[in-house]
């Protein structure tokens, strides 16, 4: 059987937009449960006296509970902001398989995890459609024959002193020349 069919479905979602603003960890609390004398708790035990107090100190906004249980399968409870509980099983992990475990509780959200139905989501969705850099491109570029002499130019180019003093000259003889129709006119009319 898939356990597809068992996951959620749903768009990936941030917790009252978490990290837009100021990054909060959404891990509460954890509870590491052991029991003092059995083998299999071994690793939390090594972990407790060897890293716990890094991980706390790396960690200020997460409460970290130890919980001794005699005889008892060790495990560690994860508890976020957002009322959801995980409960991982521990039985026979080592110290570097407890820190591997708890970083990745740690930078969870709580929420579930689901199959994605899109990889992105918006709350306001456009009528228009999805924006691509090909949107407002000249359709006459599909059929290009590349490379292109006329799109090898820059874009925008700055013309030289020499060509806009050559352009002010243009339009003093177009003036000019309008002025003298127009006095030929003036003449021709009195």
């Amino acid at each position: 059987m898939s356990s597809s069919r068992f996951t959620p479905r749903g768009f990936p979602r941030v917790p009252l937009q978490n990290g837009i603003g100021r990054y909060i960890c959404q891990l509460k609390r954890v509870t590491l449960r052991f029991c003092k004398s059995s083998g299999s708790s071994r690793g939390i035990r090594d972990f407790i006296e060897t890293d716990l107090i890094s991980y706390a100190q790396e960690h200020p906004g997460t409460a970290v509970y130890l919980k001794p249980r005699r005889h008892k399968s060790p495990s560690f409870v994860a508890e976020y902001l957002n009322g959801e509980r995980e409960v991982i099983s521990c039985h026979n992990f080592t110290a570097q398989e407890m820190i591997k475990w708890l970083n990745l509780y740690t930078t969870r959200s709580g929420i579930p995890l689901m199959r994605y139905a899109k990889m992105w989501h918006t709350d306001c969705p456009s009528i228009q459609g999805v924006w691509s850099p090909f949107t407002n491109k000249d359709p006459a570029l599909n059929i290009t024959q590349f490379p292109s002499k006329e799109l090898s130019k820059p874009v925008w180019e700055e013309k030289s002193a020499t060509e806009e003093l050559l352009e002010m000259i243009n339009k003093q003889k177009i003036s000019d020349e309008n002025d003298d129709d127009t006095q030929k006119v003036q003449a021709a009319q009195m």
